[in-house]
């Protein structure tokens, strides 16, 4: 076989021989087909979306991007694992299919039409991975190329998004008379931006417009833009750059993969590539390139994986854990860090003050922030794509905890100073982001076994009652339910210490009493 051929291959395997089916709708054509539908080669059944899903990926890992990091690992039993060095750290030999997570998570990228950040030092293949997920979304190379814009010190707002046409500036007598000549990646289902911290401060502005609210505006005329993937790269995010990125822009990331380093030990293969002049990106085989409609399917059947509440109620518990901070209000819905932060309060004399807590215990102790309402959503849609991917009708734990360092890379910001830190054990995790925040999700699920929430939540007991609403419900039981809120808040808080959980317990109790107050005054008015 010839090595062009040999790149263009795709195996007829199945990638998941055990997969689930995916979820199906159903179309009302259906019911007025006969019993015997005669299929002929454009009739044929097509493949699943998940299945080439996975066979582009198997494709990228085995043949585009050489990266033998499959550093998300799934278990099917007990797994093999060394220790290694002086530090003994583990070597674990995965016994489920595993992946790489500078392949997996800029492909679930591109099935959600999220926005992935590479980071990584020059020639890693950062740009290349990103050409890579153009070229399956049905662009040819040559214009995803031409479409990628490149961030430098001098880039205007009329670099990267268009110019008004010179002779309709002189002749106009109305804005609305300038004709705008449009970039043409802006109409694009794939974006990149190479280098983004190399863009000038207002023209950053003008990008996250485009990235946050999918439209672009110049002298009043708009452009609409498509719903897209966004791939950005970096050599350095934490400090590098010729500019400072705007904190909302960077917080329109939802995540952030980094480029590992280069294995010498497959530089056989970069031989082969020199010798027979073949550029991955140029041979992407038509089998797993995606057209716009099976982009759309693709992201209904994604939505449509479900979430158990199982599952659930333990992101609830592992985000309740870091935006306490007892000290930075006085009034109760204002303990928060980002009450210091709006403040301008010096971090050190804060946290200093905070000294109710178990420093070490707490979670909560480890980080700078919180997590917003967009973090928390974009945990929810990776998740949901990575069991798409795996073939999965249900979010399992495993997904979540393999998907959430990613998600949260650059959102959950640590605290260097906190004691964690300072133990030796806990080094590595200073530089390690990732291996930190799986710890963090490790250390909250077995905090939320200790507590039995699954068997003993009498909150969320609350809350499924209120949720089933309130017509028919009288004022006497009104008022019991108001009763039992005051006292399992009253048992709650006796002689117990303030944690992120409880916080969060407390003010859903809150929000529950002033709905059922608001409602025992309605039926007095009536």
């Amino acid at each position: 076989m010839s090595p062009f051929n040999l790149f263009q291959r795709v195996s007829q395997a199945p990638t998941n021989p055990r997969a689930e089916p995916s979820p199906r709708a159903f179309d009302v054509a259906e019911l007025y087909e006969g019993p015997v539908g005669l299929q002929d080669d454009a009739n044929a059944p097509k493949l699943r979306l998940d299945e080439k899903l996975r066979q582009a990926y198997f494709w990228i890992v085995n043949n585009a991007i050489i990266s033998p990091h499959y550093d998300v690992e799934y278990n099917d039993g007990p797994a093999a694992s060394f220790a290694v060095g002086d530090t003994r750290r583990q070597l674990a030999l995965p016994s489920a299919q595993s992946y790489s997570s500078y392949a997996l998570l800029p492909l679930l990228t591109f099935a959600t039409r999220r926005k992935c950040l590479f980071v990584g030092g020059p020639g890693r293949g950062k740009t290349a991975s990103a050409i890579l997920m153009g070229v399956l979304a049905g662009y040819p190379v040559r214009e995803v190329r031409r479409a990628m814009q490149h961030g430098h010190p001098q880039m205007t707002i009329a670099d990267l998004l268009g110019n008004p046409l010179p002779a309709d500036l002189v002749a106009a007598q109305d804005m609305s008379e300038i004709r705008i000549a449009w970039r043409k990646w802006l109409g694009m289902r794939v974006k990149i931006i190479d280098e983004y911290n190399r863009i000038p401060t207002r023209t950053q502005s003008a990008l996250l417009t485009v990235m946050g609210d999918n439209y672009a505006e110049v002298l009043n005329h708009v452009y609409e833009c498509p719903d897209s993937a966004w791939y950005l790269t970096a050599n350095d995010d934490r400090g590098g750059g010729t500019y400072q990125v705007i904190e909302a822009l960077r917080d329109r990331i939802d995540v952030v993969v980094q480029a590992l380093a280069f294995n010498p030990r497959f530089l056989d293969d970069m031989l082969l590539r020199i010798e027979q002049n073949i550029r991955p990106e140029e041979v992407v085989p038509r089998d797993i390139i995606f057209s716009e409609t099976e982009g759309d399917q693709m992201l209904h059947e994604i939505r449509a994986i479900e979430v158990p509440h199982d599952v659930l109620r333990r992101i609830e518990f592992f985000c309740s854990q870091f935006e306490l901070m007892e000290t930075a209000g006085a009034q109760f819905e204002y303990l928060t860090k980002d009450t210091a932060r709006l403040a301008g309060a010096d971090w050190a004399q804060v946290t200093s003050a905070d000294g109710g807590r178990d420093r070490l215990k707490d979670l909560g102790c480890q980080t700078r922030n919180g997590l917003s309402v967009r973090n928390l959503m974009t945990l929810l849609i990776y998740a949901k794509a990575i069991a798409y991917f795996r073939g999965n009708l249900a979010v399992s734990l495993e997904d979540l905890r393999q998907v959430l360092p990613f998600v949260l890379n650059d959102k959950l910001q640590p605290d260097l100073d906190a004691p964690f830190f300072a133990l030796p054990e806990n080094g590595p995790y200073r530089t390690d982001r990732i291996s930190w925040l799986r710890w963090l999700l490790d250390a909250s699920n077995a905090e939320y076994d200790r507590l039995d929430l699954d068997r003993n939540d009498p909150v969320g007991e609350l809350s499924a009652q209120f949720a089933n609403g309130l017509d028919g419900v009288s004022e006497r039981e009104t008022r019991a339910r108001l009763t039992r809120i005051e006292r399992l808040i009253e048992e709650r808080v006796k002689g117990r210490k303030l944690y992120g959980h409880l916080y969060d317990d407390l003010l859903k109790l809150k929000y529950l009493h002033q709905r059922y107050t608001n409602y025992l005054h309605w039926l007095r008015a009536r």
